[in-house]
């Protein structure tokens, strides 16, 4: 899977350009401030149906312009295909995919398929359990749509269950009126929970190999995911879900929110037998964002038989010499877009695509 051309109009600060890419490694370097990270945004946009980096698509319209506009060519296993977004000052997007409008979000995730890695994904290990929620739960929603449609259902029924929790003050009422909530939340956290796991016991001995090379052969990266509900399948996992609910109704009703299920999961990091979320140091935590993101593109192999398109945005600044020659090694067959201020050609890559920016109209 590699993008051939992206077109923007009145995107950002891109008033109207067209950039030709690499099917390999793509360079996007230029100054600070000239729309580097942008591009790669719009890459990310065209994947995932929304900014890394903003909640409102309104946001991604340039400043004084009505609307703005983002065109795909993208090659897949079997043909050519052109995505084009349309977005609105108004907060509202149309998307088609080769002239056909798509009525559902969930019709774009999973069409290009992409691991994007910024130095705000040390947040990945450092950080809340969501962090590491959200990297599995963006793999998962890009390669199956039963995930994605459980993750969506569990999200919004969860939601109810709280407003219920936040709004009714009647015990009995409540207690008579969670269990139908339960029901259904328990059938969808079955699915992540399920789900997860399998992900997790597939992408660790891919993730300890990138590690490893990263390191040096110093540092031994181990996963392990943390959940306070067991079962060894779907059905047991759902009765022992149904259990917990049950149970947790007098800690629920006063603390006004579900306190237990899959949006409380997480995943434990460990370097040499040392949890790295509470004590690694930031080189630690750096190597192993970086190795779960390139473990991340083989899951997508493994998943699919396509390799992802893999966004890197100023991350060589962050990374000794030795990490930056191990991770461009790995992107080697890889359509890789990467922004950086400066590279050094001789000791890194001579045979890469190079795209200077601002580009002139």
């Amino acid at each position: 899977m590699n993008i051939e051309r992206i077109k923007l109009f009145n995107y950002r600060n891109y008033k109207d350009a067209s950039i030709e890419l690499a099917p390999n490694l793509n360079v996007v370097h230029g100054e600070n401030a000239v729309g580097k990270t942008n591009l790669l945004e719009s890459v990310y946009f065209a994947g995932l149906g929304k900014s890394p980096r903003l909640t409102q698509d309104k946001e991604l319209i340039m400043m004084g312009k009505d609307y703005a506009f983002i065109e795909i060519i993208v090659n897949k296993k079997y043909r050519k295909h052109k995505l084009e977004f349309h977005l609105d000052a108004k907060g509202k997007k149309r998307i088609a995919i080769d002239g056909i409008p798509l009525l559902k979000m969930s019709e774009l995730i999973g069409f290009i398929n992409i691991v994007y890695f910024s130095p705000d994904e040390m947040r990945l290990v450092k950080e809340a359990p969501q962090e590491r929620r959200r990297f599995v739960d963006i793999f998962l929603s890009q390669q199956k749509k039963t995930y994605l449609y459980a993750l969506s259902k569990y999200n919004k029924i969860l939601q109810q269950r709280n407003k219920l929790l936040k709004t009714v003050f009647d015990t009995n009422v409540l207690k008579a009126t969670l269990p139908v909530w339960d029901i259904q939340l328990a059938k969808e956290g079955a699915i992540i929970i399920t789900n997860r796991r399998e992900f997790v016991r597939q992408i660790e001995p891919i993730a300890r190999q990138k590690h490893l090379l990263l390191s040096s052969n110093k540092e031994i990266l181990t996963m392990t995911y943390e959940s306070e509900i067991d079962g060894d399948n779907k059905d047991e996992i759902e009765q022992n879900l149904l259990d917990k609910y049950t149970k947790s109704y007098n800690k629920d009703i006063e603390l006004h929110h579900t306190s237990v299920g899959p949006h409380r999961d997480d995943i434990k990091l460990a370097v040499n037998g040392i949890d790295i979320r509470k004590y690694g140091s930031q080189g630690q935590q750096r190597t192993t964002a970086l190795a779960l993101k390139l473990a991340e593109i083989d899951g997508f192999v493994l998943e699919s038989g396509e390799t992802p398109i893999l966004l890197l945005d100023d991350v060589l600044s962050e990374l000794d010499l030795s990490r930056q020659h191990q991770l461009l090694l790995a992107t080697e067959g890889i359509q890789t877009i990467l922004t950086c201020t400066e590279f050094d050609k001789a000791n890194l890559c001579s045979n890469a695509n190079f795209i200077f920016l601002p580009i002139s109209k």
